[in-house]
């Protein structure tokens, strides 16, 4: 780099010129470091594709936002997911503090560099290979975690200290030297001058780059560190307490060396671009833009569960048909899935899960479906349905097609914790033949029972548990009945409603229409049902009514009806009358939603939020943590629990959190079902009416009395047994309680049947799982821990998600060696040419070159594997000579990244070829520099 060019890198670092500024007295946390981190990078992708597409790119005004910047990479409908993404690394990162607080590893404490490191670098490639893999929210997990001690290692090291003004490369690279590392019988601090830390850092340790961290301790166990050893430092740390007093770290303005903490925060966003950016580089631009839940069209996944057997050729026949009308209409569109998914089942098997990205892949699998064998009375759908759920992204929406009953109805509760994880709805699509039995249309004469009303509560409760619907229509009806299918794969749906009353009976209910939503549609499911709809000006409407002002549209099937309601802005009502069973679902378009996770504040020694794997416990207060999507100038006035059974509910104290989050805490969480339910408000302009919103959540929970808690290594090795330790305490009734350990791969497994609990007390156990030597890396496996009372009147469960990674031992990125330079410029560049050949290899030792692609550079380039060694890439490119730089990203197997660039310049070529490794901080501050340049021209300073 030019030093002026350095200078302007340097620069923008330090003072925070990109957002990263400090208002204050207010200290940046892990969760802004992280949050302007992933915005930058995401911005920095979109840019470079708009570019390549040749489409403009217009940066958003400052600060960032999610939906700003789903809005400038073109794909608004991702605010939500990208939102999503974006608080689920969040709270993975900040769970490393409360999980994690005293494993000096993940901090860099304790001068634990080659530790700290480890982590980052395994954790780096369990990235890359769940990417490689499309398993993107495994790839967020793990994210997450290594993005914490990244982040730490610039606030409890000395490297500020030491004068470094970029950030340290070799944390992300296992084959380097992480810097000059203190012995462990050097001396590295002494004591502070009383509250004076400033200059606690012995002066040889200064001078000759020596690197150091703070020993950091609590309680007695813990509270020592080797003599003359720096301290992290603060109130909770003993080992400040011992000589030499004080500390170092930077975590906060009020930290012992708080003077560093704008430049060590700043250095810690600069350093999670540079990883991201290692992470992009292997991934490819639009699987990394995926991982952080950018997708061109919708943000939801078409997702189906198919009964194969011998009866359901109908049935199969009608997924055709609504599968090729939503790729035919909506490919290209907003619409468009962003990922599609098919399991079948049948028995005795199910599986396996195809998921895709690909319309026409998904298309010639739906086609390649044939319904054969069955006979008896009960198919594994269950386990179909456990499959979807842990393969679809959160927050999808699964269709379940069959006529028969579930064989696993064991099953039944694990489904339910799935649902309650991933926050899914889940349709059933349950066709009877028009006869009292039917025959299976194969040579097999069995008789297979209809499907019994007993049985189909099954179905009826987890639709119900999910928000979903159970629609029972015969075979004839089933073409019509999919029409749901296609409204509901529409981009920015929101629930409005979702209620249930079994047994049935006279319910009225209100619904608020804003002016932001769209498209208004009502979905009920019952047998033998009247209402009466009256609109916000008090115009009614009775079912009866065969037309009217407020319903444009109707259609009724089987025990399904729908209605269109003409668009009015205010409160609606519904009167429900029935004795039967019935479920109401209202559903509208609009940008704005709601995000939520229950919390529970952390038990250790620091401070802080964990997002639960498991249900809140009952009968206590709890807390949720809620976040606004679709708009940045709407607010929250109201988070409401709603007991699903009635109208009763409990209203929480709102606490805003700063960029559209808001922490909420109630009194007592209810021990009976429950919804979410929200208000807001949004202002549109200086001086407008507000718009006043509602949304409720589609999902229905659960409080326990039993508390699970388990924690494991999030990287399981094939053919290594690992362990998940767990442990159960209870509130409510003591006795022996019921384990069940499941997990989606079936993999083999032990774990206890039974613990013995008293009241009040806990115990411990351990699950074990094995995954097969030919278990793919990058893979994932999903354990679900359930717990049951005695008497099965209680249950809870921790659902956990592992990556599945292999043993790397190449590290080393491809190289590039230049066979030929050709041109023909002149003093015209638009009229002339100049062309090269480069071979690219990844080394006797190596994976292989797995991707080539053209990183910079306006010319074309092609690739192709060498002649009889397929060790070889050949790469040939060729540009105008106006255009005289191109770069290549070079990627193998396992995701060793590297970048070769080379200039012309008037008849030679200047060949620079590496790792992206080593070069990302120079191009991260090239990034940096354009962004900045990009800044102050929007402030009017060039």
């Amino acid at each position: 780099m030019s030093s002026g060019f350095a200078a302007l890198c340097l620069l923008l670092l330090r003072t925070g010129a990109l957002g990263f500024g400090l208002l204050p007295g207010k200290s940046l946390n892990h969760q802004e470091i992280t949050e302007k981190a992933i915005l930058n990078s995401t911005l920095q992708v979109c840019r470079a594709l708009a570019q390549a597409e040749g489409t403009d790119f217009t940066f958003p005004a400052q600060p960032f936002t999610a939906k700003a910047v789903a809005v400038a990479c073109g794909e608004p409908q991702s605010s939500k997911s990208f939102r999503r993404a974006i608080i689920f690394i969040v709270l993975r990162n900040i769970r490393v503090d409360i999980r994690h607080a005293l494993n000096a590893s993940f901090h860099f404490d304790d001068e634990m560099f080659v530790q700290g490191r480890k982590i980052i670098t395994e954790g780096i490639l369990a990235v890359q290979a769940s990417n490689k893999q499309e398993n993107f929210e495994t790839a967020r997990q793990k994210l997450g975690e290594i993005l914490h001690p990244l982040q730490d290692f610039y606030s409890h090291s000395n490297w500020m200290e030491l004068g470094n003004k970029l950030p340290n490369s070799n944390l992300i690279r296992s084959d380097t030297s992480i810097g000059n590392i203190a012995d462990k019988s050097r001396a590295t601090c002494r004591n502070c001058d009383g509250d004076d830390c400033r200059k606690n850092i012995l002066g040889d340790i200064i001078e000759e780059k020596v690197l150091t961290s703070g020993y950091f301790g609590i309680g007695p166990f813990f509270s020592t560190k080797p003599k003359g050893k720096c301290s992290h430092g603060g109130a909770v740390d003993q080992t400040s307490n011992i000589e030499p007093k004080g500390g170092i770290n930077k975590d906060t303005f009020s930290s012992s060396h708080g003077h560093l903490h704008t430049d060590a925060a700043n250095l810690a966003i600069a350093a999670t671009s540079g990883l991201m950016e290692d992470i992009r580089g292997a991934a490819g631009d639009r699987p990394f833009l995926q991982m952080l839940g950018i997708s061109k069209g919708s943000s939801k996944a078409l997702c189906f569960v198919i009964d194969t057997t011998g009866s359901m050729s109908d049935d199969i026949a009608a997924v055709r048909t609504v599968t090729s009308s939503i790729i035919n209409s909506k490919v290209g569109t907003e619409d468009e899935p962003s990922v599609y998914i098919l399991v079948s089942f049948n028995d005795p098997d199910f599986g396996p899960l195809i998921k895709t990205t690909d319309p026409n892949v998904f298309k010639s699998a739906i086609n390649s479906l044939s319904a054969a064998g069955g006979g008896d009375e009960g198919e594994l759908s269950l386990s179909g349905l456990q499959l979807a759920l842990t393969g679809a992204p959160s927050n999808s929406e699964v269709f379940l097609f069959t006529d028969a009953l579930a064989k696993d109805k064991r099953l039944k509760s694990t489904v339910i914790a799935l649902i309650e994880r991933t926050q899914t709805v889940v349709n059933f699509m349950i066709s009877e033949s028009t006869v009292l039995n039917r025959r299976k249309r194969s040579d097999d004469t069995k008789i297979r029972p209809r499907i019994a009303a007993s049985d189909a509560q099954l179905y009826r409760d987890l639709a119900q548990a999910s928000g979903g619907l159970a629609i029972e229509v015969t075979k004839n009806e089933l073409p019509v009945a999919t029409s749901i299918i296609t409204e509901s794969s529409s981009s920015s749906l929101v629930t409005l409603l979702q209620a249930a009353r079994s047994p049935g009976k006279t319910d009225t209910f209100s619904f608020l229409v804003d002016e932001t939503v769209t498209n208004l549609r009502v979905y009920i499911t019952a047998r033998s049902l009247a209402f009466t709809l009256t609109g916000p000006t008090g115009e009614s409407q009775q079912s009866t009514d065969a037309t009217g002002s407020l319903i444009t549209a109707s259609q009724s099937v089987g025990n399904f009806k729908t209605l269109q309601l003409k668009r009015q802005v205010g409160l609606w009502k519904i009167k429900m009358v029935s004795s039967n069973p019935y479920t109401l679902t209202v559903i509208g378009q609009s940008a704005i939603d709601f995000l939520f996770d229950f919390v529970e504040a952390s038990q250790g020694p620091l401070t802080g939020y964990d997002a639960l794997d498991s249900r809140p416990r009952a009968g206590v207060n709890g807390s949720l943590l809620v976040s606004l999507t679709g708009s940045d100038s709407a607010t929250v006035t109201e988070v409401a629990l709603v007991k699903s059974s009635g109208s009763e509910e409990i209203k929480g104290v709102v606490e805003p959190q700063g960029g559209g989050s808001f922490l909420v805490h109630v009194d007592m969480m209810p021990s009976v079902e429950f919804v979410v339910r929200v208000k807001g408000q949004e202002s549109v302009a200086p001086g407008a009416p507000l718009i006043v919103f509602q949304r409720q959540s589609s999902t229905n929970f659960r409080a326990s009395n039993l508390t699970v808690m388990a924690d494991s290594d999030s990287i399981l090795v094939p053919g290594t047994p690992f362990s998940v330790p767990f442990s159960v305490m209870t509130t409510g009734v003591g006795g022996n309680f019921t384990i069940r350990a499941t997990n989606n791969r079936r993999f083999d497994s032990t774990s206890p049947t039974n613990l013995f609990l008293e009241t009040g007390n806990s115990a411990n156990d351990t699950v074990t799982l094995s995954a097969p030597l030919n278990t793919p890396s990058g893979s994932d496996v999903t354990l679900t821990i359930e717990v049951e009372a005695p008497g099965s009147e209680d249950t809870n469960y921790v659902v956990l998600r592992f990556s599945i990674f292999n043993t790397v031992t190449d590290f080393t990125p491809p190289v590039c060696e230049l066979l030929s330079l050709q041109s023909n410029c002149s003093d015209i560049c638009s009229l002339s040419m100049w062309e090269l050949s480069v071979q690219v290899t990844d080394g006797a030792e190596g994976t292989g070159v797995e991707r080539v692609s053209l990183r910079r550079g306006n010319g074309t380039m092609t690739s192709s594997l060498a002649p009889g060694n397929e060790n070889i890439t050949l790469v040939s490119y060729s540009s105008s000579c106006c255009s005289p730089e191109m770069e290549l990203l070079v990627v193998d197997r396992v995701g060793n990244v590297g970048t070769c660039v080379y200039t012309y310049r008037g008849g030679s070529a200047a060949a620079f070829s590496s790792s992206t490794k080593v070069v990302q901080l120079p191009l991260l501050c090239l990034s940096i520099v354009v962004f900045g340049l990009h800044i102050l021209s929007e402030l009017g300073i060039h």
